[in-house]
């Protein structure tokens, strides 16, 4: 299948109203539009929420609360379990981590967490290491280096 053996839905595609068109066409007159009013105008319409003049919904309710969106600390993560990914290198910081693909090149924390078994002797360095990250790495006979 090739893109010009490609066809729509049949009723799918409707043809275009062609507003204007004298009475016969079916959207003379008014075009659709109905007789005078706001939604006849030209640029005329009613924005999201309005409700007629009415006090709406979204100004009536209580805003409460507190996001720690704005204030939150973001890691990207890597289990340990991943660093087998890097090959033949045995030094796992963020510059080879983003070379292995297992980080993004623009990330800017990274936390090691303990998913997974260690299978080489890794000098591992990360801004955060969870606790059977840690045990994990020591115990295989490599190092931890916490990055400021």
């Amino acid at each position: 299948m090739r893109l010009h053996n490609l066809s729509n839905t049949p009723g799918a595609v409707h043809r275009k109203k062609r507003l204007g068109n004298g009475e016969s066409s079916g959207h003379g007159k008014t075009c659709g539009k109905g007789h005078k009013g706001q939604k006849a105008r030209s640029g005329g319409g009613i924005p999201i929420g309005f409700e007629g003049g009415q006090m709406p919904l979204y100004r009536k309710l209580p805003r409460r609360g507190f996001s720690n969106v704005q204030f939150a600390t973001n890691y990207e993560v890597v289990n340990v379990g991943d660093l087998s990914k890097l090959g033949d290198e045995t030094e796992a910081s963020p510059e080879n981590l983003v070379k292995a693909g297992l980080l993004r090149a623009g990330s800017k924390l990274l936390k090691i967490l303990g998913t997974g078994e260690v299978e080489k002797v890794y000098k591992v360095s990360a801004h955060k290491f969870s606790a059977s990250a840690k045990q994990k790495i020591e115990a295989a006979g490599g190092e931890v280096t916490l990055l400021s």
